[in-house]
């Protein structure tokens, strides 16, 4: 049963956010880093347990190719990347427009992903929690193209409203991640742009595929859709490359229907390969993703084969590793 919410409260931590965004926009955004900086150094030394988490995920991850220091390195880096990414997301209405976009946003690959747009069928835009997966959504409304973005509804009600308003203030819609799926199947009937965050965990039912060679359950629906209504599969990323608010937006893979045409695995190959693009992308700078969620939270089951009356053994399913 959902534990019921405190009004007066949720009403309170609103309005003490309000109050920090006012005095956060009318602060030059130089000085908000540094403020963001040293809350990153506090909140890492003392949130013990997502930092445990992130430097778990980190080993997995890259196995031997980082050792122990390396690893502390960047999830220090990820908190402060995503304070930083926080104090953007504040400056973002002021810094990010038709005119002034240029000086803080570095375009790649774009060129075929504008035609897909053009086209005017529909398109699947994916991207992980890496480097400013908020600032994409809404620069895609200043170029013209809003998307459809499907998040999860917040339990707050009035943080959920304050933050939709945000999102949509360039035309970007939402949808909720939860009961949302007629809503996500009339954009793509109208030829309407459709973005996920990609790479959450999906629970113990999720489809098994690998990311950073390990099984990761994740969400069946964004292949289904694409192969049902024909989409193109987009993987983008905005990477930060500073110094500041500065960020190359890239296409970092297209997955033309015609690839998938014809297989029998088509909704677990499809899977496979926007899971392996967006590693690829984590890839570049690692520090930028967000290792503080378990992305690898469900593992797949064994499976129980009879061998004998009786007699009862177990077989590791294909890709099994050892549960969190």
């Amino acid at each position: 049963m959902k534990k019921k919410r405190n009004p007066v409260l949720d009403y309170s931590v609103y309005l003490l956010v309000r109050v920090l965004v006012g005095v956060a926009q009318a602060l030059p955004i130089e000085l908000c880093y540094a403020m963001s900086r040293f809350l990153a150094g506090l909140v890492h030394h003392l949130d013990k347990r997502h930092r445990l988490v992130a430097l778990d995920n980190l080993k997995h991850a890259f196995g031997e190719e980082l050792d122990d220091t390396q690893r502390a390195r960047i999830v220090r880096g990820v908190y402060e990347h995503f304070f930083m990414l926080v104090v953007e997301l504040i400056h973002i209405p002021r810094q990010l427009s038709r005119t002034t976009w240029r000086r803080h946003i570095l375009l790649t690959g774009q060129e075929e992903v504008i035609e897909r747009l053009l086209d005017g069928g529909p398109v699947i835009m994916l991207s992980p929690h890496f480097g400013n997966w908020e600032m994409a959504g809404y620069l895609f409304g200043v170029f013209g193209f809003p998307p459809t973005s499907v998040a999860r509804t917040l339990d707050n009600p009035h943080l959920d409203r304050y933050l939709r308003a945000f999102r949509e203030r360039t035309g970007q819609k939402l949808v909720a991640k939860k009961g949302g799926y007629d809503e996500m199947l009339e954009v793509l009937k109208g030829g309407g742009v459709l973005s996920f965050l990609a790479d959450q965990d999906a629970g113990q039912n999720g489809l098994y595929v690998k990311f950073f060679g390990r099984p990761a359950s994740t969400h069946k629906a964004i292949a289904i859709l694409a192969i049902e209504y024909k989409a193109p599969v987009v993987v983008g990323s905005a990477r930060r490359i500073g110094p500041g608010f500065r960020y190359e937006v890239a296409c970092d893979r297209i997955i033309d229907p015609r690839e998938w045409e014809g297989r029998r695995d088509d909704v677990e190959w499809l899977t496979q390969e926007y899971t392996s693009a967006l590693e690829a992308a984590v890839r570049r700078a690692p520090e930028q993703y967000l290792w503080l969620h378990r992305r690898w939270k469900h593992q797949p089951k064994p499976r129980v084969r009879k061998r004998k009356p009786g007699q009862v053994t177990e077989e590791k399913a294909p890709g099994t590793v050892a549960t969190d």
